[in-house]
């Protein structure tokens, strides 16, 4: 005789709090503050008894937090995060690649992967000429009008480009945004004519974008970018010129140097 089925909208969930936990880390991401126990619940379509029970779970594994405000998310989520990322070479060598190169040891320069419509930045080298501009590690931008997003298409062709696009447009973020498929397209196409994408203000304003792609260092590896911002008053042509090949540079010394492995 077969078991019968579990009650509620779990039918086909093999770990039902696990999935909820997840959803939790999930809100408090996308939270612009901690939240509380009442507003968790909501968002996940459960009794609060229920939402404090998963709650006290992922305090004690330390990946939520709690404060006055309620809920936010806690330190294990960062050095989880971080251990992914290093699990990949390219992160590991980009501080070392950065600091031997007389141009990029100056510029914020960070490493991205494609996570479904957007780049997605695991590491990033701070530089000593402009103070904090970039993205922060952890977030994402739609690949359409990042350079770093760009770079990553460049490794794809028209077809693959165009689902990903198809599935996600690509937002407005600013005036210069051109996110359309065929503007995507033709941005990806310079791009591999000159050998590295250019973002001028089209993720944030005021601030220039110039990206490479890197090579997977093992086939289980994803496929990389790395990518520069600077200022819009110091990116005269001259110097986007010199960050495009500084950073052609340090995706040589990033690669493999076997090669690419057989598939």
């Amino acid at each position: 005789m077969a078991a019968p089925a579990p009650e509620g909208g779990d039918q086909r969930d093999p770990a039902p709090a696990v999935t909820r936990g997840v959803r939790i880390l999930g809100l408090l991401a996308d939270a612009d503050g901690p939240m509380t126990l009442t507003e968790i619940a909501r968002g996940l379509a459960i009794a609060k008894s229920s939402a404090s029970n998963l709650c006290l779970a992922l305090e004690a594994a330390g990946v939520v937090d709690r404060v006055p405000q309620g809920y936010r998310l806690g330190r294990r989520v960062a050095e989880l995060g971080a251990a992914y990322a290093f699990q990949f070479n390219q992160v590991r060598e980009l501080f070392v690649v950065c600091e031997r190169s007389p141009v990029l040891r100056r510029e914020v320069v960070q490493i991205a992967m494609l996570a479904d419509a957007d780049a997605l930045y695991l590491a990033r080298h701070e530089g000593r000429a402009h103070g904090r501009i970039g993205t922060p590690l952890g977030s994402r931008l739609h690949v359409g009008l990042s350079a770093t997003g760009n770079a990553l298409l460049m490794a794809l062709d028209d077809a693959e480009v165009r689902a990903i696009l198809a599935a996600a447009p690509a937002p407005r973020l600013t005036t210069r945004s051109a996110g359309d498929v065929d503007a995507v397209l033709e941005k990806v196409a310079a791009a591999r004519e000159r050998g590295y994408a250019i973002d001028e203000g089209e993720s944030f304003d005021g601030i220039t974008g110039v990206a490479v792609p890197l090579l997977a260092w093992t086939p289980s590896d994803p496929a990389l970018a790395i990518g520069a911002a600077l200022p819009a008053d110091v990116a005269t042509p001259e110097h986007v010129a010199a960050v495009g090949a500084a950073l052609q540079e340090a995706a040589i010394a990033l690669t493999n140097p076997l090669g690419r492995f057989p598939s």
